[in-house]
C-alpha cells in the first residue's frame, strides 16, 4: 500500500507529516515538478517522524512513475489562492495542470482512491471523476472537512466548552455558498442552541464562511487544518474507521440534484464514499445549498471536458 500526494507546497508536505504522525502507511511518496522541492520536504519530514519513533518513510521524487501502484493518490497540485483572489478565479489554470495530472494517475495509479484538494474544490473533484472515468466512490473532495475544523474553532471561542465536546457539520460549496449548519450542530449531544444565542449562532456562521480570506490576507495561504482534513480523511478509508465527513462527492438525485459535486455528509470506509447522508434542510438552508450547486454548475460548463 502506497499513498502518494502530488503537490509538494505547504498542503502537500503537510498532509504527509499529519499521514505519518498518525503511521497511516509505511510509505508515503511527495510528488512535485519542482526539482529538489519534494526531495527536501521527505527529508525534513523524515527528521522528525525519526525523532518521534515513527516509522513511516517519506519519499520525494519529480517522476510520475514513482506512483505506479499507489492505493492512494492526493491531488494538490495547482496555482495556490492568493489574496483577494476567489477558488473559482484558479478554474481555468488549474484545469489545465489537473487534466495533466489526472492522465499520469490514470496511466499509473487507475485503481486508486483520490482526494482531490485543488481548488475550486467542488468543480476540480467533478473534473478528476469524469477525466479519470474511476466510479464515484472513488474520488472525494476534501473542502467541507477543513470548513468543518474552522466552523469547530469558533464554536469553542463562542462556548468556551471543549473542542473534543463539539460536534457540527459543513455542507454545500467549498467556498462563497459554504453552509455552517448551526442546526446540526451539538455539544455533548445537546443542541448548539442551547448554548449560544441566535445572533451568535449568526456571527459564527458567517464567521465560517468568510475566515478562509481572512487566514490567506494574513499569511499567504491555509496549511495545517488542510493536511490534517486530509489525513482523516484517509484514515477513515485506509482503516475503514466509517467516520461521518463532509466531502464533495457526486450527487445522483441526492438533495434533489445530479451531476454536480459538492459538500454533503457521506460515510467514509475502505470502499472510499460509501453512502451519503441526506438531511432535511430547511427553506433557509436549501436556498444557500442551491445558489452552492448553481456555482458548481457554472464552473463546470467552463471545464474541458
Amino acid at each position: 500500500m502506497t499513498i502518494t500526494i502530488i503537490g509538494s507546497g505547504k498542503v502537500g508536505a503537510s498532509a504527509a507529516l499529519n499521514c505519518g504522525l498518525r503511521e497511516l502507511d509505511r510509505d508515503i511518496l511527495l510528488l512535485d515538478i519542482v526539482q529538489g522541492l519534494p526531495q527536501g520536504e521527505a527529508m525534513d519530514i523524515n527528521h522528525q517522524l525519526s525523532e518521534r519513533g515513527f516509522d513511516t518513510i517519506v519519499r520525494g521524487s519529480n517522476n510520475y512513475e514513482d506512483m505506479r501502484d499507489s492505493d492512494y493518490v492526493v491531488l494538490v497540485a495547482g496555482v495556490g489562492r492568493k489574496p483577494g483572489m476567489t477558488r473559482m478565479d484558479l478554474l481555468k489554470i488549474n484545469a489545465g495542470i489537473v487534466k495533466d495530472v489526472v492522465s499520469k494517475i490514470a496511466l499509473y495509479a487507475k485503481n486508486a482512491t483520490v482526494i482531490v484538494v485543488t481548488n475550486p474544490l467542488d468543480p476540480m473533484t467533478y473534473f478528476t471523476l469524469k477525466t479519470l472515468g474511476a466510479k464515484k466512490n472513488k474520488v472525494m473532495g476534501m473542502g467541507g472537512m477543513l470548513d468543518l475544523s474552522r466552523f469547530k474553532s469558533f464554536i469553542r471561542d463562542a462556548t468556551n466548552i471543549s473542542r473534543s465536546s463539539i460536534q457540527a457539520m459543513v455542507i454545500s460549496e467549498h467556498g462563497e455558498n459554504m453552509l455552517p449548519l448551526t442546526r446540526f450542530s451539538s455539544i455533548g449531544g445537546i443542541p448548539l442552541h442551547e448554548f449560544i444565542s441566535k445572533d451568535k449562532a449568526t456571527e459564527i456562521f458567517e464567521k465560517t464562511r468568510k475566515v478562509a480570506a481572512e487566514v490567506i490576507a494574513l499569511k499567504g495561504a491555509t496549511v495545517y487544518a488542510p493536511g490534517n482534513a486530509i489525513a482523516n480523511m484517509l484514515e477513515s478509508t485506509i482503516r475503514n474507521k466509517k467516520l461521518v465527513i463532509p466531502v464533495s462527492t457526486l450527487l445522483e438525485g441526492e438533495y434533489g440534484f445530479y451531476d454536480v459535486c459538492i459538500g454533503v455528509p457521506v460515510i467514509i470506509g475502505d470502499g472510499g464514499v460509501e453512502r451519503i447522508i441526506e438531511l432535511k434542510l430547511d427553506s433557509f438552508e436549501q436556498e444557500i445549498f442551491g445558489k452552492g450547486v448553481a456555482s458548481v454548475k457554472e464552473a463546470i460548463r467552463a471545464l474541458p471536458l
